[in-house]
């Protein structure tokens, strides 16, 4: 019998089901589980929700234009997720949250975000670099269903299991493979179906995704694998910058690049920029990269 995966719709409907928290009480939220989830939770979901708690406490007519995170503990996807959330400022233009989230009683996640009535203002940016259109590469399913060969068995099912967000790359099987690379990398992005029109939904859905990709920029320079069992890694911190209005249904490209890694940790930068080549976020993460021991023994 054929295994019968979610349509797009579908997946859209569960991510931003997930990511959109239920008030418990004034300033407190409950984010729910991941349907089906096993081990840590994705540190993007956490940043996620906890950005749309900070969201349900500020008025709409000021969206998220930055948010600071650090990750303490890794979430546990047998437990929801509870989100307290401090009202540190409200001024004439701006104003300022801090969300601690929290699992069993113990913090995992701290966060800040600030938010901004829109205006008029000096205007300048990088250029997007050169890039295929995203329908001429091959789309994630393809490179997945051709490099399952290359996945260990046990890694296989969640290979192959269909995402809410959709990657397309010109070298999406890099990170497979031992080759050592230049540490960056270029990927286009998006929804795999209409999201609505709610522009909150769609900053969380961006700040979901760009814990995708980045983490492992830092490691492509030195042909090693946490899918091979050479690395462990997780995120430390996570910053992000929304600097323009954008759709997360609409294809983005995601340009990452790693400055620096040493001591056990490795940096991280993005620039996410719409197709017609306005740069509309920017991101920042160091996160913990250690080279795993060989085990021992026949």
């Amino acid at each position: 019998m054929t295994e019968q995966h979610p349509s797009p719709d579908e997946l859209i409907h569960g991510l931003t089901t997930l990511l959109d928290v239920e008030t418990l009480d004034t300033d407190l939220y409950r984010g729910a589980r991941k349907d089906g989830g096993r081990g840590r939770v994705f540190g993007g979901q956490v940043i996620a929700q906890a950005l749309m708690a900070a969201c349900k406490s500020t008025e709409t007519d000021r969206l998220p234009h930055s948010l600071h995170a650090y990750f303490m503990r890794p979430g546990n996807e047998d437990f929801p997720v509870v989100y307290r959330v401090v009202r540190d400022y409200d001024g004439g233009s701006f104003s300022t949250r801090r969300v601690i989230a929290q699992q069993q009683g113990v913090p995992i996640l701290n966060m800040a975000a600030s938010f901004h009535k829109l205006e008029q203002g000096l205007s300048h940016q990088d250029k997007m670099p050169d890039m295929p259109d995203p329908e001429s590469l091959p789309s994630e399913m393809e490179w997945r269903q051709k490099s399952i060969d290359l996945v260990p068995e046990k890694f296989r099912p969640f290979f192959m299991t269909p995402r809410p967000i959709e990657f397309r790359s010109m070298d999406a099987a890099a990170w497979l493979k031992a080759d050592k690379l230049p540490p960056m990398q270029n990927s286009w992005f998006r929804a795999v179906a209409p999201m609505g029109d709610d522009p909150q939904i769609h900053r969380a859905v961006l700040a979901y995704a760009t814990d995708m990709q980045l983490l492992g920029t830092c490691a492509r320079p030195h042909g090693l694998s946490w899918m091979r069992g050479e690395l462990m890694t997780a995120s430390l911190d996570h910053a992000v910058w929304i600097h323009d209005d954008f759709r997360a249904d609409e294809w983005l490209l995601y340009c990452t690049d790693s400055p620096w890694a040493g001591r056990g940790r490795g940096m991280n930068r993005g620039k996410i920029f719409t197709r017609d080549g306005r740069l509309v976020a920017s991101v920042a993460q160091e996160g913990l990269i250690r080279v795993m021991k060989a085990k021992s023994g026949a």
